[in-house]
């Protein structure tokens, strides 16, 4: 279930399944998914796909099941708290096949923070793991996530859900580390396309993207380049620096 931290593979990949009504409604804003993808960029997992699903089971089991068969990891969050419609758990065990139940091991960590008088039908839906999964600490609350084949689920708050990031890092598999450089062109998009494209089919290995921006003087450019290859990373880096100045010369 769970793998060493040596990267078994170039590339190891991920999706991001965000679960909940408040979320499509516009009531909460996430604040998980783009911290997750730096999280994961920076030890070496691609993040390559997000969804955000209602709290239905239909959509969450189709949306779990398409999403794990295409990536090396999946990671949900939202719906694991103490109320009705936080189904996510009995979604995770329907679309995996296995039943749910109580989980000693949730109930004594419930136990930790809250008195035994209190913990009440409610708080006991936190404990419900389905069965064969690893538990995903919480240091925060108590309250565990779970981490069973190769889905991860995790609370949607979002230092409860970074916390059990953290507790999985340790445990997932790792790919070869993206690397990225990012050079700033004092000139438009426009401007840069056609030579920019030249040299991306030069490095057909080096993911390279414009993102226009604009100061006082008016609109300009970051390049951001981006390989696993430090050398073709330089090297296609080099060749954006020499572009720019050959465009700086028309220009001049």
């Amino acid at each position: 279930m769970t793998g060493s931290t040596e990267g078994q593979s170039d590339i190891v990949t991920a999706a991001v399944l965000v679960i909940g009504d408040e979320i499509l409604s516009g009531r909460t804003k996430d604040k998980n998914i783009g911290y997750i993808a730096e999280y994961l960029t920076m030890v070496g997992i691609d993040l390559r796909e997000v969804r955000v699903v209602p709290d239905d089971e239909a959509e969450i089991i189709a949306a779990l099941n398409a999403l794990r068969a295409r990536y090396s990891y999946v990671f949900t969050t939202g719906g694991i708290g103490p109320t009705h419609d936080d189904i996510t758990a009995d979604s995770v065990a329907k679309a995996f096949g296995v039943p749910i139940g109580e989980d000693p091991r949730a109930i004594a960590l419930l136990l930790e923070r809250i008195k035994p008088e209190d913990l009440n039908e409610a708080r006991r839906r936190m404990a419900r793991i389905p069965q064969g999964a690893e538990l995903v600490l919480n240091p925060v609350s108590k309250a565990p996530g779970f981490w069973i084949g190769n889905v991860i689920v995790m609370a949607g708050v979002p230092a409860i859900m970074q916390a059990m990031l953290d507790d999985v890092a340790p445990k997932l598999v790792k790919g070869r580390r993206m690397l990225s450089e990012t050079v700033r062109a004092d000139a438009k998009e426009g401007d840069v396309a056609a030579p920019l494209r030249d040299i991306a089919d030069r490095f057909p290995d080096v993911l390279i993207g414009s993102y226009p921006f604009s100061d006082e003087t008016g609109f300009k450019t970051n390049l951001v380049l981006r390989a696993r290859d430090a050398a073709r990373l330089r090297t296609a880096t080099e060749a954006v620096i020499a572009m720019l100045a050959a465009i700086r010369v028309q220009q001049a």
